[in-house]
């Protein structure tokens, strides 16, 4: 191929980035300014810098074995008495019988979702569950995958009522239905109603063959007693088929565990593909995890999720009362573009994750973050066309003053931004 010409390959890709580039939606990695503030990282408990926990792992380190990698697959030579112990420890802290260690969240629902459900059975799931789980499914023998809006239970109940009537295996229970949710979703921060969810599982399904499967990644080391997650702060572990944690957000290091029955741990090693090929977690990454779970069990982590609750409160107030003082919705023909600056619910957050729309989140965040205060512009297909926010994730870290410096610069934008928006409408009028 001639220098400077491009292959029909790169030609085909390189459009394809150039819409996405043209649509503003284009995905580039970037690294933080080591001295910003961090409004984004799923790190909730700041325990990424927490000095206490880097000394725990360093000496959980010299207390093992001298070789660092694992040596291949876990059915291979990967596995460990230290990998089946850690899971032993991890199951009795969250209240399960058994567990499985994962590499990550991301393989644990792929490989959990593609093997568990059997031919014929049916998948019903939140329409914002995590791309792992669709990306599974995808891969899975179910009959069906059908979403439900989300987070609403009566949605739920009116397809497992149509499920049941359209196929009489369901009511007699030869299927199985799963019924995959999170219980608190990255982008919006919401929280699953996960008793009602149950309820609504035992009272449709008379044969008992619905099997719930819940994603606790982003309330693992947040909700609960010392941090088990919210399935165990509702009592519910018995109702719930598989619980998956991962241990790459509040816990600060990296990989999953899938909590079930020995029985199912025991088909998810014959038959979950992403566990079967592919290099298991080394031995430093197992010690990190040890390490997370023991700073938990310590309860050295209370006073930190205490304080995050705190400035959850904090910033909600903050944020209302800023939206209050920019009279967003004062003026005339330019309400629908500055109305749209800045919107926040007037529901206080059950989670760290605030969603602030705003039809310009990409040059809201980039002002922020030429503040020295790092939060996310979250644009469609992430998230739904007219959905477009600033992500912003309170960490146990932040100050108060950290707060008020981000909504002070927040307000600097929108001001900025409306003065732009409604010079136009001035200069019509001097006409």
């Amino acid at each position: 191929m001639e220098r400077g010409r491009r292959s029909g390959l790169e030609a085909a890709i390189g459009r394809t980035l150039d819409k996405r580039r043209s649509q503003s939606t284009i995905r580039q990695l970037s690294t933080n300014d080591p001295n910003s503030v961090d409004f984004s990282s799923n790190d909730f408990l700041s325990l990424a810098c927490n000095k206490q926990l880097r000394e725990n792992f360093i000496q959980e380190l010299q207390r093992g074995p001298t070789a660092t990698g694992s040596g291949g697959s876990r059915l291979l030579d990967g596995n460990s008495t230290y990998a089946e112990n850690l899971e032993e420890q991890i199951a009795t802290f969250h209240g399960a019988s058994a567990g499985l260690l994962c590499n990550s969240g991301f393989d644990a629902n792929v490989g959990l979702f593609s093997c568990l459900p059997q031919p014929g059975d049916i998948i019903i799931y939140d329409e914002f569950i995590h791309a792992s789980v669709h990306d599974g499914m995808r891969l899975s023998r179910a009959d069906k995958c059908i979403c439900f809006l989300h987070n609403d239970v009566s949605a739920l109940r009116s397809v497992l009522e149509q499920c049941m009537l359209e196929d009489v295996t369901i009511q007699d229970g030869r299927k199985t239905v799963f019924v995959a949710v999170e219980t608190v979703y990255s982008m919006d921060g919401d929280v699953a109603p996960l008793k009602e969810i149950v309820s609504v599982l035992k009272s449709t399904l008379p044969a008992h063959n619905g099997h719930l499967i819940v994603d606790e990644a982003h309330s693992t080391g947040v909700y609960g007693p010392k941090g088990r997650g919210l399935v165990c702060e509702l009592g519910l572990e018995s109702e719930v088929t598989v619980r998956l944690h991962t241990f790459g957000k509040a816990l600060a290091c990296n990989g999953a565990i899938l909590l079930c029955s020995p029985l199912i741990r025991q088909y998810l090693v014959n038959y979950a593909r992403s566990l079967i090929y592919t290099t298991f977690m080394s031995y430093p990454a197992l010690a990190a995890i040890k390490a997370s779970y023991s700073y938990l069990a310590d309860g050295k982590t209370e006073v930190l999720a205490e304080n995050l609750r705190s400035l959850i409160e904090a910033l909600h107030v903050r944020l209302l009362a800023l939206q209050d003082s920019l009279a967003l919705e004062s003026m005339d023909d330019s309400v629908s573009l500055v109305s749209g600056l800045l919107r926040v619910s007037k529901d206080c957050p059950q989670s760290p994750i605030f969603s602030v729309l705003s039809s310009e989140p990409k040059p809201l965040a980039a002002y922020c973050q030429s503040n020295g205060l790092v939060v996310r512009g979250i644009v469609p297909p992430t998230v739904p066309v007219g959905a477009e926010r600033i992500r912003i994730c309170l960490h146990a870290g932040n100050t108060l003053q950290q707060v008020d410096d981000l909504v002070e610069t927040i307000r600097s934008w929108v001001v900025m931004r409306k003065a732009s928006l409604s010079e136009p409408q001035r200069a019509r009028a001097r006409l």
